[in-house]
């Protein structure tokens, strides 16, 4: 499975940018995909997941201000940030967990860079 991910750029504080992330590849069904990120010196974190159902899980720290979503028909999951923040400024990463689909590793795409100017 490869995760093309997109979208990603320099913004000031308040801006708004969307992220794209496309599965291609599967033979299985995508049912989960999410959003990580990662700032310098940080651990990666879970910013948001997203089921083809449509329910959703975000981070505290976005809550309110990023949407994440799913079609279902092109295996894309889209992260709109809204109201960005300096210290959203990371790395995000697309994602297909591992427990989502009975694999023994997680898969990731290549990393996409948000820039938060203040």
């Amino acid at each position: 499975v490869q995760l093309q991910a997109s979208g990603g750029g320099l913004v000031q504080a308040g801006g708004s940018l969307r992220l794209s992330c496309a599965a291609s590849g599967s033979t299985f069904r995508v049912n989960v995909m999410a959003w990580y990120r990662q700032a310098p010196g940080k651990e990666r974190e879970l910013v948001a997941l997203v089921s083809s159902v449509g329910s959703t899980q975000y981070v505290e720290s976005v809550k309110g201000r990023f949407t994440i979503s799913i079609d279902n028909a092109k295996d894309t999951v889209y992260l709109q940030m809204n109201s960005l923040k300096p210290e959203d400024t990371a790395v995000y990463y697309c994602n297909i967990p591992r427990w989502a689909v009975g694999s023994s590793y997680d898969y990731w795409g290549q990393g996409t860079q948000v820039t938060v100017s203040s």
